[in-house]
């Protein structure tokens, strides 16, 4: 094999969401779903990696539905104790989602890099799709907001999302390079389509752009690229992208999202009641399909998935000889 024929970038819930629909329609061997790690930091001596887990839950079938993160059956012991003793509990993990993190600290201390101990923690889930982070180095999503430059997890968790958000930071991003993972699929002979998943495109899709060579990459492919939307009917369905369009003062619309990629997009899937901002976006060079875009489960996840190819195989008729 010489890489995936599908390369799917994800952040964290609703891009999980579509990446266990994909695993469904696709043979792992030709799927890598490359997850943003810019929400990473290092907590109680921990490795935490929040999308990469979201992803891994996923599509292991293990994750929290209600929640949408986390493990599902989840406890909460270890930080009732935790807080009792006065330390920091504003970052909450729970007892299941512990195992993780510290199996994921004592791969990293052994040597490992962190697309090895993905995808030995990933297979030891039962996973066979490729799951990879976006770089092996050090990238960590910083906001500037009214209260000064915070971390993506003290913006995100501990403020609630509270300040107006004004610009954003991917540290470490210049000094970083692409995974492994992400090399092969960027320059996979067989590679028929990107698909860039429901995601936030700030601090989910973009710091994967912001590793060097990526964007530029991506850019020369002549594969089809294809986001869904992540804004429906005016609001986002998970997470803060319609109050940080807003305070960026874009239009919370589909039509911000397609602008926000259309130096790269050929085209988007958007929720069917959206369908007043197809023209907008259709001036835009950007071609648009119309489905039912929320994923309340795995037959929608699987729908969905199905629904984002087939405008990807409308660019890449060997797409559909393939299946």
């Amino acid at each position: 094999m010489s890489g995936p024929r599908i390369l799917a970038l994800s952040g964290g819930v609703g891009g999980a969401k579509l990446a266990r629909g994909l695993s469904h329609c696709i043979a792992p061997d030709d799927l890598a779903v490359i997850v943003n790690t810019g929400d990473d930091f290092e907590h109680l001596g921990l490795y935490i990696s929040p999308d990469i887990d979201s992803v891994v839950y996923q599509l292991a079938g293990v994750n929290d539905a209600a929640r949408g993160w986390g493990r599902a059956d989840e406890t909460w012991h270890f930080m009732a104790a935790l807080g009792a003793l006065g330390e920091p509990d504003w970052f909450r993990l729970g007892d299941r989602d512990l195992a993780m993190h510290i199996a994921r600290t004592q791969h990293l201390a052994a040597g490992r890099s962190l697309s090895e101990t993905t995808a030995i923690l990933a297979r030891r889930l039962g996973i066979l799709t490729c799951i990879a982070p976006m770089s092996d180095g050090r990238i960590r999503t910083k906001i500037t907001t009214t209260e000064g430059e915070l971390d993506f997890q003290r913006y995100f968790v501990e403020r609630q999302c509270v300040p107006a958000v004004r610009s954003f930071h991917y540290s470490g991003a210049e000094r970083s390079w692409p995974s492994e993972a992400l090399t092969n699929a960027l320059h996979s002979s067989r590679l028929e389509a990107v698909i860039l998943c429901p995601s936030n495109p700030f601090i989910s899709i973009d710091p994967i752009l912001a590793v060097p060579g990526v964007r530029e990459a991506l850019s020369s492919l002549p594969a089809p690229i294809i986001a869904v939307s992540p804004i429906v009917g005016g609001a986002a369905l998970k997470g803060p992208l319609g109050k940080m369009l807003a305070e960026l003062g874009r239009e919370v619309s589909p039509v911000s999202i397609a602008k926000h990629y259309s130096d790269l997009l050929d085209g988007i899937v958007l929720d069917e009641g959206d369908r007043r901002h197809g023209p907008a976006i259709a001036k835009l060079g950007c071609a648009v399909r119309f489905a039912p875009a929320i994923m309340t489960g795995g037959e929608t996840q699987v729908a969905l998935a199905r629904e984002t190819l087939e405008l990807a195989a409308s660019f890449c008729p060997a797409m559909a000889s393939n299946g």
